[in-house]
């Protein structure tokens, strides 16, 4: 017989705020256009986006992130002492070692919570939302500062037509805390690594220290590539449109609800034509608030849920209490969906 005494969290948890924060610099198309041939025309047609934020050198990813932090803690009306842990999605904070969350923990001013970085791509704050959840009703946090941030602007190709106007910047924070009902259902997640190679980073941090120049990619000018982001687009947009509309329907059969009883679908930011085909695939009613951020803020990745989710509640165009069906995908191939009550 076991002498280890059982965990004493709370029954459940639920997102209690959330925040965001969006570089102050806007990129329209135009911008993107002067390095790739494309039209804003063609742009807009196969992804929706019109324009999208890039960070600034003082915009880092610490830095985004303590400011999305600061607005998600203060809506949900508590102190930085209270989070108990700090769990930060992101692929763009290029030092291995330490955490970035270490850093905003103690710059939020929340003491010596637990903190660390996952890396699960535009899956991310899925990910985090769960692992969130399951530290508070384990009992191991009472509240929990779940952030997605990117800095994509610094692994984008502005030479690869197929990627160059994807990507923008910017941090999205919820706090999760206690509930005494249910108010983020189980989640749907599972990785496809037969399909690793339809997004990737198209060369390793250890093949650009080794340099050498016949196994790098080179630009125009003949000039060594950063590593950048790549992706086979068409296989990515099949499997999204398809398997991630399967996976959507599955969380909210393990949810208990139905397309009818959603109020709010906020799907990972990818592309305008990937959230329309899942709209159309799991024939959601016409009442249902559909988050389309990408237009104005690009594919942030991990960011990208709690930054359409903040707007939307900012907006009005959701309220407290709606029931959301979130769902992130992306490299990996990951993926995870939730419902949840939004803050």
């Amino acid at each position: 017989m076991s002498k280890i005494k059982p965990s004493k969290g709370a029954p459940y948890a639920r997102i209690l705020g959330v925040g965001g924060y969006r570089p102050t610099r806007v990129v329209p198309n135009e911008v993107i256009l002067e390095t790739i041939d494309s039209s804003d025309e063609w742009i807009r047609s196969r992804s929706g986006i019109v324009t999208r934020h890039w960070a600034s050198e003082e915009e880092t990813v610490a830095m985004m992130s303590i400011e999305a932090s600061g607005k998600a803690i203060a809506d949900a009306g508590i102190d930085p002492e209270q989070i108990g842990a700090v769990v930060v999605s992101t692929v763009s904070h290029f030092k291995q070692t330490p955490a970035v969350a270490t850093e905003i923990a103690h710059k939020i001013g929340s003491g010596k919570p637990a903190a660390f970085d996952i890396s699960a791509g535009c899956a991310g704050f899925g990910y985090g939302l769960t692992l969130a959840k399951g530290m508070i009703v384990e009992g191991s946090a009472e509240y929990v500062l779940v952030i997605g941030v990117e800095r994509l602007s610094d692994l984008t190709d502005l030479e690869d037509r197929a990627t160059a106007f994807l990507f923008g910047d910017g941090a999205g924070a919820v706090v999760v805390g206690p509930s005494q009902e249910p108010a983020i259902g189980p989640t749907v997640w599972g990785s496809e690594g037969d399909k690793s190679e339809t997004i990737k980073q198209t060369v390793s941090w250890n093949e650009l220290h080794i340099g050498d120049v016949s196994r790098l990619p080179l630009d125009s000018k003949g000039e060594i590539k950063f590593p950048a982001i790549t992706q086979e687009g068409q296989a990515v947009f099949r499997w999204a449109v398809y398997e991630m509309a399967k996976v959507a329907q599955q969380a909210l059969d393990a949810a208990g609800i139905s397309s009818e009883d959603l109020d709010v679908f906020i799907p990972h930011q990818a592309n305008m034509r990937i959230i329309d085909s899942m709209v159309k695939t799991l024939k959601l009613p016409e009442h249902v608030t559909v988050a389309r951020d990408i237009e104005s803020t690009g594919n942030t990745s991990a960011a990208s849920i709690p930054l359409a989710m903040e707007r939307l509640l900012a907006t009005g165009q959701a309220k407290s209490g709606d029931t959301a069906l979130v769902i992130g995908f992306g490299a990996g191939l990951v993926y995870a969906a939730t419902v949840v009550t939004l803050p």
